[in-house]
């Protein structure tokens, strides 16, 4: 690197920390004014200018002062925001239940509301991981509309409701298809059945049951002799289902392909049963 492009860069990092230590001093200087209405003006001023992190430490600070007065509602409204805008969605789903608490006939009631919901939806985790909040936002979002029939928000919170129910069924064919994967193949028809069970609507409802159908055909191919003709006329039975439920389905070619082998299994060891020897 050579010198002038050193002293660039040590010029612009100076430059950055004086300003931010000049933003410092101005934050300590605004908090240590006594004038709670100037303070306000400033908080609102932060507010608007999407500085939240300001208007959030302005609107804690001012809290007290305003505490009794007809501005409350709005300070606590837009502090509730900020810690919304900041992503920090746990304190702000708190700050909306709060505020619900406080302002019960608010006419922010239902907007608020709805918040409370949506910060949960925002807490909800990739499929693999734990969905706590998943399922909290679905049954928030689903009290919101039971309570707020007329709402123009009910749209949406329907939408996030199948939105979490598609995240929902996404970690359970994971958790089923993991099974497979892990030659368990026993537990991996049983889940792939609970899945279609939860979701017999959903579009790949057909894709399921054909991993039911290999899953139990594995199975049985794994099974000690005495026990796999049981368990191919198994998976002949869910064949069948296959075909009457999903007779136009894509898959039915494949699941033909484990009907013919599987019967043709069945004869083969009934066959050698028949011969043996009593």
């Amino acid at each position: 690197m050579s010198i002038l492009l050193r002293f660039s860069v040590l010029l612009v990092m100076s430059v950055a920390v004086m300003s931010l230590a000049g933003c410092g001093k101005s934050m300590t200087k605004l908090l240590k004014n006594p004038d709670a209405s100037y303070k306000l003006r400033r908080a609102e001023q932060f507010f608007v200018k999407k500085e939240y992190t300001k208007a959030q430490q302005v609107y804690e600070d001012i809290m007290p002062f305003f505490k009794t007065s007809k501005e409350f509602e709005d300070i606590y409204y837009k502090y509730a925001y900020c810690a919304y805008h900041l992503s920090d969605f746990m304190n702000a789903e708190n700050l909306y239940k709060s505020y619900l608490e406080i302002f019960p006939t608010s006419g922010r009631a239902e907007e608020i509301d709805y918040m409370r919901a949506y910060c949960y939806y925002k807490q909800s985790p990739k499929a693999q991981l734990d969905q706590t909040n998943t399922l909290r936002a679905m049954g928030m979002m689903q009290t919101f509309i039971n309570t707020h029939p007329g709402s123009p928000r009910n749209k949406e919170a329907t939408d996030i409701i199948d939105i979490c129910r598609a995240k929902l069924e996404t970690k359970d064919f994971l958790s089923a298809q993991l099974y497979y994967d892990l030659g368990q193949f026993r537990a991996a028809g049983v889940a792939f059945t609970s899945l279609l069970n939860a979701y017999p609507e959903s579009y790949r409802a057909d894709e399921y049951k054909l991993m039911v159908i290999k899953s139990y055909f594995r199975f049985a191919e794994m099974s000690v002799e005495e026990k796999k003709v049981e368990r191919f006329e198994q998976v002949v039975s869910e064949c069948f289902e296959f075909v009457d439920r999903y007779p136009e389905s894509k898959w039915k070619k494949e699941v033909d392909t484990f009907l013919n082998s599987s019967q043709n299994n069945i004869k083969i060891l009934t066959n050698e049963q028949t011969k043996t020897p009593a």
